[in-house]
């Protein structure tokens, strides 16, 4: 008998050490999330803050340049970050807490509630933000301050010891840099361990999109040193890892939850807010300080955790896939376009949109164009809103104020012409064309991903 005539069971039988070899050890995952962080670090090209942590984590890891949430409000990013499903899709339509009170679907499966089903210990330090219990089920929900991050660091070393011998999916989540208050970020008072970096006003960078006044330049100031703040936080916690000798077998995810807390960014539909930091470090990478130009989105973090985990996915589609193939890869093909969708911040900032962005162009469509778009209220009370509207600016920095606050059914930007997104191009003669194939794949996406507010346009004839 030759080797190509054994049948199964011979073949099983005279190969022990194929079947007997001990499968791989699980993995574990830690996703960290900064508090209304624009890409502003050191290792994003800015040159006056001081990040030393996240640029170190980037040069271990990789760096994504083109990172989006997918929608620029707090609790339904982060829904979608933890269940890999746009928030219209999951339900966390807005705000977790009182008085709004949305709530994920109870039929959604999040990263802890498909990892505590395999037997790994779950854990959640900080903020949170979602809800509710039966679907984001962690082990642990860790009390303590998330700006207090020499703490948290000190709760996340508890958590380590206690997961010894078990795979784990810890989640953290900080305050900073979120305000903290009108005109102030948290900064005044003394956190132990934590050098304070203070910035002048007269140094910072305003981005395009923002007026250059006092008023903006002492926010961003008081922002850049928050900022310092979580990246003393990220040193502590790195250091906590690796010393519980648990770092060679933990993918960490860096990602900001939507951008800046400024008008014409956090809430928005520009890139100013959807633009995020995401920096991935894995242990099995043999390539790193990578900065890749991929385009991708918030709904790739689920699938990402759970490849690394050795965690089946759930039975229904999900919106997004996997990062761990394109790890080592600057340029990977295939990652060309990625979809947002908005509808609640706040109970009051109902304000729905959804769309697409590919390399070149931008389309946006705005479900009731007749409304104004309402600011969350830490933004109406800001310094700097409030320096707008004193002063009857027609401008913020390249936009018009009016085009910021209110929008046209539908608008398209070109991206590379016009970063900042200030030229509607909806009615221009010339882009008809990549008019009407965004808006068909807007229409596609929205309708494979069951959007509630498909209705608004069935009943005003747009189907």
């Amino acid at each position: 008998m030759n080797d190509f005539s054994l049948n199964r069971r011979q073949f099983l039988a005279s190969a022990p050490a194929l079947i007997m070899a001990p499968k791989p050890e699980p993995r574990s995952v830690m996703v960290v999330i900064g508090d209304d962080h624009s890409p502003v670090a050191g290792c994003y090209g800015n040159p006056v803050i001081s990040t030393p942590n996240l640029d170190r984590l980037a040069r271990e890891g990789i760096r994504f340049t083109h990172a989006f949430c997918t929608t620029a409000s707090c609790s339904a990013s982060r829904s979608v970050i933890l269940t890999g499903l746009h928030n219209h899709t999951n339900g966390q339509f807005g705000h977790a807490h009182d008085p709004h009170n949305f709530h994920t679907h109870q039929w959604v499966q999040s990263i802890p509630r498909l990892a505590k089903a395999r037997g790994f210990l779950t854990g959640v330090i900080g903020k949170l933000h979602v809800n509710p219990p039966s679907v984001y089920t962690f082990d642990q929900e860790i009390p303590g301050s998330p700006r207090n991050v020499y703490d948290m660091s000190q709760r996340v070393a508890e958590f380590l010891r206690q997961a010894a011998g078990r795979p784990f999916y810890l989640h953290v989540g900080y305050t900073d840099p979120h305000r903290g208050g009108p005109g102030a970020f948290a900064n005044s008072r003394n956190y132990p361990n934590v050098k304070k970096t203070v910035y002048s006003p007269a140094d910072v960078i305003v981005p395009p999109f923002l007026p250059d006044l006092p008023e903006v330049r002492q926010e961003l100031a008081e922002y850049y040193q928050s900022i310092s703040r979580l990246d003393q936080g990220i040193g502590f916690l790195l250091e906590v890892l690796e010393n519980s000798g648990r770092a060679q077998d933990t993918l960490v995810i860096y990602v900001g939850d939507n951008g800046m807390p400024f008008p014409g960014a956090k809430a928005s539909c520009y890139d100013s807010g959807l633009n995020c930091p995401m920096i991935v470090c894995s242990p099995a990478a043999r390539e790193r300080g990578i900065a890749s130009n991929a385009l991708v989105n918030f709904t790739s973090i689920l699938p990402t955790a759970l490849e690394w985990m050795g965690i089946p996915a759930p039975e229904y589609p999900l919106h997004g896939r996997s990062l761990l193939p394109i790890l080592e890869e600057e340029s990977p093909t295939g990652w060309d376009e990625i979809f947002f969708s908005h509808t609640f911040h706040e109970i009051n900032n109902h304000y729905p949109f959804r769309g697409i962005r590919t390399r070149r162009y931008k389309y946006i469509r705005f479900l009731y164009p007749e409304l104004e778009m309402p600011l969350p209220s830490d933004l109406f009370a800001s310094p700097t809103w409030q320096a707008v509207r004193r002063n009857n600016l027609a401008n913020m920095g390249v936009r018009r104020t009016a085009a910021v606050m209110r929008h046209n059914h539908e608008e398209l930007y070109d991206i590379e012409k016009d970063p900042w997104e200030t030229t509607d191009l909806a009615k221009s003669p010339d882009h008809a064309a990549i008019l009407r194939e965004l808006r068909d794949k807007v229409q596609r996406f929205r309708r494979e991903t069951k959007d509630p507010w498909w209705i608004v346009d069935e009943q005003r004839g747009e189907v």
